[in-house]
């Protein structure tokens, strides 16, 4: 009996035990309100940052999301890529870098978040924006409508989705770091070219979401009027401005895609955006109820093979925080990095206050976020003009504001940060030659250029290139042949045919009789175009081949199952008998050059031609070249320097880079990229095989094998600038300085484990310029470059003070009246092993 007591006494006290437990337990999962989201019972501020798993290699992965978590992101963004995961109906790939599965489960690794955008249309510059060619050939089918084709293979995608992310328990209420899930994307931007099954296909997209899961919040952006069940979010550069707010009383404000840069095209000039108007916007967005945003892209990446959508260049993103490379670009980065700490100091009185807002004048705006019973206080201080500084008192103290600037007050009373100024440290990018990787030794094997005769598909008139290559390759082979006597050739010897071909795009390379003629193409703008240009014919036959060529498939717009591209019209002028429509002269078709229908560009294919050495000059257009190098010396990133290059493809080990379009030239005469990414998972410790195929004629003999540093690092200080945001914490709720001297100082870290091994400018006075290309004025302490030594050299980090007595004895100051700025450039080295 004492026994079974004790028994039911133990019984008694585990159960209280248990009870306890789940007493202190925070519920698991995800709900919001207007005023944020709720993860596992707590309320948090939101800094994501959109990376994409196919756009790097996994073993890039731990450290692009280390480098963003260092950034203050907490949030990572990323689309599901429906065409490569089934890029043939019921057959799916989740290998390598389509290895979904992997890249969030290092996120939450790394103890982060993630969103995941199911799409299935996604856009984001990816061909078809997200749809597998298949689809498109589906009888009846209409995308991104309420199509009964459509809806079932998009349902059938997002329930094969969100099963694979359930069976690996990666949702939040499993205890994944899955928080959100957005279904479909920019809707509004289409939605009234389907009329009323526009609408009735937005509701049954949200509904069916929500039967397939329930468990995270659903969000749809871009979509003003969205269905109840889901959030609607904003995607722009401005959002405090532009975003009229939630369409529901108890939505969170949400960001989807604040843009980091703009991505770019071929013929594009520098796609660019400061990292002060970025943190301004985002500070505003935060003064007014935001507490989530996204940085589209915080990482872009590589378009390895021929994942871009129309003409999108093969890097993507590069101004974003982490560039292609996966290096932080400063200050955009760190400048960020600063403006995520100062708010996360505010954060307790931005999601328990109270907001109000003081409207000073049409420019200046107080917005306050206030609990008193629980001492909690911040504000966010405006200045929205955009050329002139202000001055503006709040609670007895007078604060200087930068033009187009926020300054934030942690406590109401302290600038920790201001969007204009920026206190963090600057960088420039470098491309190195390799010394590892030079004096390449070139082979080449030219394409034949084949006649009707070499090709099987035949059609009275040129077949549309989409479908005919079925997303398979960039390239399709047409030709037709024609017959004339002496009698239909011009008479006098200046007088030439002109070839002229309607072409609906992207791009041709023009041959008559085997012989060059010329090469014509569209842009992002317009795709069609219309190639002319003088032929030689001869009496007898005469044959006409093109190679055809895409830059993608599109990815936006309504109706995007009925693009077209390809050559549509071809006509010969000048003939004695007038112009010859040669369009429904029967034309033979093929898929593909033989160079990649073969594989030359791995081992195996390129062992199955006759390579022969480089000529001087190359022989021109549709050659193939192959070379070996061994990896670069050292651990920074790989590029190939592609500028007497044309256009064209690039594989090492077999494995495609993407393509290349060196010349085509932006409106300021540069090619608008030059530089191609080779990560080095792809490379071996030697021998490595790069093939290239070159489609209109280059130098091979003059690309190079570059690495890649951020290693030139620098700062830009003035006087008024306030001290780094790591001069304060929080700390059992309390506000406080953590550094004994508040003032701004030049603050220097070399990347990686790098020391300072020299300062290549430094002035204190009036400098001007940027990072790399700095300016010394009419004002400068003579003692500058020796000030800078003195606290840097052989260092891996260092503060300069912005102080005159340092730099200066007073009676010796060479400008004594003028607020001074600190500039400073320095070169970081790998140190030397003792």
């Amino acid at each position: 009996m004492a026994k079974s007591n004790q028994i039911l006494m133990l019984s008694f006290l585990l159960s209280l035990l248990i009870i306890s437990a789940i007493g202190d337990e925070k519920p698991r999962g995800v709900t919001y309100d207007s005023r944020s989201l709720i993860v596992n019972g707590n309320r948090e501020l939101f800094f994501s940052g959109s990376i994409h798993y196919p756009r790097s290699p996994p073993e890039m992965w731990p450290d692009i999301i280390r480098k963003a978590k260092e950034g203050g992101i907490n949030l990572v963004q990323t689309y599901v890529f429906w065409n490569i995961h089934e890029p043939v109906q019921d057959q799916f790939d989740f290998e390598g870098n389509y290895d979904i599965v992997k890249f969030i489960k290092e996120i939450g690794k790394q103890d982060m978040y993630v969103t995941l955008r199911i799409g299935p249309y996604i856009e984001a510059e990816w061909s078809s924006g997200g749809f597998p060619y298949w689809l498109r050939e589906i009888k009846n089918i209409t995308f991104r409508s309420y199509n009964e084709p459509f809806v079932y293979h998009m349902k059938k995608y997002a329930e094969m989705v969100i099963g694979l992310m359930k069976k690996e328990k990666l949702f939040a209420p499993q205890g994944g770091p899955i928080i959100l899930a957005q279904i479909e994307n920019e809707y509004n931007n289409v939605q009234a070219a389907y009329k009323e099954n526009g609408k009735k296909y937005i509701e049954w997209a949200a509904t069916m979401a929500a039967e397939i899961y329930d468990g995270v919040p659903w969000i749809m952006c871009k979509q003003k009027e969205a269905p109840p069940s889901v959030i609607n979010a904003c995607n722009g550069r401005h959002c405090a401005d532009t975003f009229t707010g939630p369409n529901g009383p108890n939505k969170p404000s949400l960001w989807t895609e604040n843009w980091t840069a703009q991505y770019r095209t071929y013929g594009d000039p520098p796609s660019q955006r400061s990292a002060e108007d970025l943190a301004f916007s985002v500070a505003r967005f935060f003064a007014k109820n935001g507490t989530l945003t996204n940085y589209y892209m915080y990482h872009g990446g590589t378009n390895f093979g021929r994942s871009s959508s129309s003409f999108v260049t093969t890097r993507y993103y590069d101004e974003a925080p982490l560039d292609e490379f996966g290096l932080k670009r400063d200050p955009k980065w760190s400048h960020l990095r600063d403006l995520h700490r100062a708010l996360r100091l505010s954060r307790r009185a931005l999601l328990w206050g109270t907001p109000t807002v003081q409207k000073i004048n049409e420019n200046l705006e107080i917005t306050v976020y206030e609990n008193i019973a629980e001492q909690m206080c911040a504000a966010f201080l405006t200045n929205n003009h955009t050329t002139k500084p202000s001055n503006i008192t709040f609670r007895g103290a007078e604060y200087y504001l930068p033009e187009k600037s926020v300054s934030i007050l942690a406590d109401c009373k302290t600038v920790v940060y201001n969007t204009q100024t920026v206190v963090s440290q600057h960088n420039s990018r470098n491309f190195v030659p390799s010394e590892k990787a030079k004096n390449l030794k070139w082979e080449m094997y030219e394409e034949k250029v084949p006649t009707i005769n070499d090709l099987a598909l035949k059609n009275r008139e040129p077949l549309e290139l989409y479908s005919l290559i079925k997303d398979k390759s960039d390239y399709a082979w047409y030709s037709t042949r024609i017959n004339l006597n002496h009698r239909d050739l011009p008479m006098r010897p200046d007088i030439l045919p002109v070839l002229q071909i309607a072409s609906m795009g992207h791009a041709l390379v023009v041959f008559v009789n085997g012989q060059y003629v010329g090469f014509g193409h569209g842009n992002n703008i317009e795709k069609s175009f219309v190639f002319r240009h003088p032929i030689v014919l001869k009496p007898g036959i005469n044959d006409i081949t093109l190679l055809a060529e895409i830059v993608g498939y599109p990815n936006s717009g309504a109706y995007m199952e009925k693009r077209f591209a390809g050559p549509r019209g071809i006509t010969i002028q000048g003939l004695m008998a007038g112009t010859l429509d040669v369009t429904q002269n029967v034309w033979g078709h093929e898929v593909g050059v033989f160079g990649e229908n073969e594989q030359l560009f791995n081992e195996e294919g390129a062992n199955k031609v006759k390579w022969t050495s480089l000529t001087d000059p190359p022989p021109g257009p549709v050659t193939w070249y192959k070379t070996y190098f061994d990896a670069p010396e050292g651990t920074d990133p790989v590029a190939l320097k592609m500028d007497q290059m044309q256009k064209g493809m690039m594989w090492v080990n077999g494995k495609c880079l993407g393509r290349y379009w060196v010349s085509f030239l932006s409106p300021l005469g540069q090619a608008t990229q030059s530089e191609y990414h080779i990560p080095r998972a792809f490379l071996k410790p030697q021998n490595n095989l790069l093939v290239v195929f070159e489609e209109t004629g280059g130098q091979p003999d003059k690309i190079t094998i570059v690495t890649v540093n951020r290693d030139t690092i620098c700062s830009m200080i003035t006087e008024y600038h306030p001290p780094d945001v790591k001069s304060w914490e929080r700390s059992g709720g309390k506000f406080c300085a953590v550094v004994e001297d508040l003032k701004a100082g030049a603050s220097l870290t070399c990347p990686d484990d790098n020391v300072i091994e020299k300062v290549e400018f430094a002035s204190y006075g009036n400098p001007d310029g940027a990072c790399g290309n700095f300016l010394m004025r009419n004002c400068t302490s003579p003692n500058s470059v020796k000030v800078a030594e003195d606290y840097c050299l052989g260092k891996h980090t260092c503060t300069i003070p912005v102080d005159r007595e340092i730099f200066d004895e007073p009676d010796k100051d060479p400008c004594p009246n003028i607020f001074k700025t600190l500039a400073v450039q320095v070169k970081c080295v790998v140190p030397k092993k003792n």
